[in-house]
């Protein structure tokens, strides 16, 4: 659970040790404001994925099943700067499948936490796995990561895509490729 006080305390603390005058007039609600912002873009850390995965409708055909650009918003947890961009998610169902909103729901859920890409990707394809025991999934994601373009190395509009593969995914490469053209 987010603890909005020491949010907020900890703001005013940073804001002072850049040189900041927490009194003035812009930045007398300024801590207020993150605690709210942090309780809204962290949130993902006390939802359960399996929640979304759970309501599921029976069907006859077990073909792949793909939603594709899906966008997301997450934090590094190294620099706790923001990443964004698309995820791609294909499962093979056995028997049942999800309601398609409820893919970019648990994409959410793992997004909204201090996160890695590469960390994220799996955790969504494990959550897949382990919630809606489909034949196979495959994740991937491609992001833009504020760390990488805005300090540092300053390369913007640079992006990292990770992959991961699960069950019937793991080493069929015809069915990775087939992934990858249903995604281009």
């Amino acid at each position: 659970m987010i603890d909005q006080e020491k949010i907020k305390a900890g703001v005013r603390l940073l804001l002072e040790g850049m040189g900041e005058d927490v009194s003035r007039e812009g930045l007398i609600e300024t801590p207020d404001r993150i605690a709210r912002m942090y309780n809204e873009i962290f949130g993902g850390m006390s939802e359960d994925p399996g929640q979304h995965l759970s309501k599921r409708f029976h069907v006859d055909n077990n073909e792949m099943v793909l939603e594709k650009d899906i966008t997301f918003y997450s934090m590094c947890e190294h620099h706790m700067l923001p990443f964004y961009g698309k995820a791609h998610i294909a499962y093979i169902p056995d028997g049942t499948v999800v309601g398609l909103s409820k893919i970019a729901r648990t994409v959410e859920v793992f997004a909204r936490r201090l996160q890695l890409q590469e960390q994220l990707t799996a955790q969504i394809a494990d959550a897949f796995m382990e919630y809606l025991n489909p034949h196979g999934v495959m994740v991937m994601i491609e992001a833009e990561h504020m760390c990488m373009t805005m300090r540092g190395i300053k390369k913007p509009g640079s992006k990292t895509v990770t992959t991961v593969t699960r069950g019937a995914f793991t080493d069929d490469i015809a069915l990775q490729n087939k992934f990858f053209q249903m995604v281009r």
